[in-house]
This record gives C-alpha cells, structure tokens and sequence, in this order.
C-alpha cells in the first residue's frame, strides 16, 4: 500500500496525541511499530484510535475492514488511510 508523506504525518500525530507519547514523534517513522510494539496501544487504545482516524479524515471505517496488518506500523496505519479516503480527497 502506498501512502502520502502529508498523511503520514498527520497519522504519527494522531497516534502520539492518542496515546500520549508525543514526547516519543520524533523519533516515530513508516516503520515504528504499533501494536504489540507500543505498550500504550492496547485494545481499547485500538478503539480510541480507530474513532480518531475516523474524525480526522472523515473516514467510515467498516470494523471488518480492520486487520491486525492495518496496525502493524504507522506507515501500515497510514497506508490504510490514504486507501480508504473518499475519492478526490488528497
């Protein structure tokens, strides 16, 4: 899955706000891992991250749609954005 650099960081910002580790975006990339990396990202943080993602990019996400590949890394994360946005939205 391809993602842009723009939702990227959008992504890592939401994930450092919703966690509370905004002390940790520095040093967050593609390939820092998420769940079962991130202590912070249990499953209700799963969830809380889930309606954030939803609100931010105006996304209707189908619970079935979600897999634990979707929350591997924040680029997985991101890449899950982009692909799921409404057609002619950046």
């Amino acid at each position: 899955m391809d993602m842009t650099t723009s939702t990227l960081d959008e992504v890592k910002d939401l994930v450092a706000e919703t966690l509370g580790i905004v002390d940790r975006l520095d040093s967050m990339n593609a390939s820092t891992g998420l769940f079962g990396s991130l202590p912070e990202l249990d499953s209700m943080a799963v969830i809380e991250l889930v309606t954030a993602i939803q609100e931010k990019f105006g996304l209707e996400i189908e619970p079935a749609s979600l897999t634990m590949d979707t929350f591997e890394t924040i680029g997985a994360l991101a890449a899950f954005v982009d692909a799921n946005r409404p057609l002619g939205e950046p």
